[in-house]
């Protein structure tokens, strides 16, 4: 008999729970939520994610094999499949996404070393395309019978993890992106020549911060001065 904590509780211990307890009053998360409240579906789906489930099907399936376990793993008393996919369709994104950024900051703060020898941040801005079923992910339409949607990752190459991730359709031109990256005074930023496009690059500039991109061949260009 177990007379200890399990495993997966040992690693959600180290959340920040105070953290998440304010973003989720923040965006009013659990108004009106007597039982399954955001804590027990962010846990829910993390454990879907450590045990490589493939869907809120087998997800519940492996939960429900070990129901008097719940409770003490942190998923609550409520946990079906329709309370989860309720949860997941109607409660703010912007909760998680809060949240793990700030977990990303603090496994930025603890990666940070000196290999680079340049004053400011390094970071690598490129995007993936990531192939859905039609059929199933019909608001994710690509071409006329694939489904698809793009992720834009800022990575930080100092700590090599991302700093700031995008999703969009699969349709959106890489450049779009740009837009929506927040960019830091005196940090670098890597391109490859899909983003060449100059009012944006000049975006960058007025940030004051700079920027590396791979140069079409048919670029006309002129050096203005050098930089000792």
């Amino acid at each position: 008999m177990n007379a200890g904590k399990y495993v997966f509780s040992q690693l959600t211990v180290f959340l920040p729970r105070r953290v998440f307890d304010r973003i989720v009053t923040k965006h009013n998360g659990n108004k009106y939520v007597r039982h399954f409240t955001c804590w027990n579906q962010l846990l829910c789906m993390v454990f879907g994610q450590l045990t490589n489930r493939e869907s809120l099907r087998d997800l519940i399936t492996i939960i429900e094999a070990h129901n008097p376990k719940s409770y003490h793993l942190g998923f609550g008393k409520s946990m079906t499949r329709s309370n989860l996919a309720k949860a997941n369709e109607k409660r703010n994104s912007k909760i998680f996404e809060e949240f793990a950024y700030h977990l990303i900051d603090i496994a930025r703060g603890k990666r940070a070393h000196d290999d680079f020898q340049i004053k400011g941040k390094v970071y690598a801005f490129d995007s993936s395309t990531i192939d859905l079923c039609l059929n199933v992910f019909w608001w994710a339409k690509f071409r006329k019978t694939k489904g698809g949607i793009k992720l834009h990752t800022l990575f930080d190459v100092t700590t090599q993890i991302p700093a700031f991730i995008h999703i969009t359709a699969a349709t959106v031109n890489d450049m779009n992106a740009m837009d929506v990256i927040p960019y830091e005074t005196g940090a670098y930023y890597i391109f490859d020549r899909g983003y060449v496009d100059y009012q944006r690059l000049h975006n960058i500039s007025k940030h004051q911060a700079f920027f590396v991109v791979r140069a079409k061949s048919n670029l006309k260009f002129r050096r203005m001065y050098s930089n000792k």
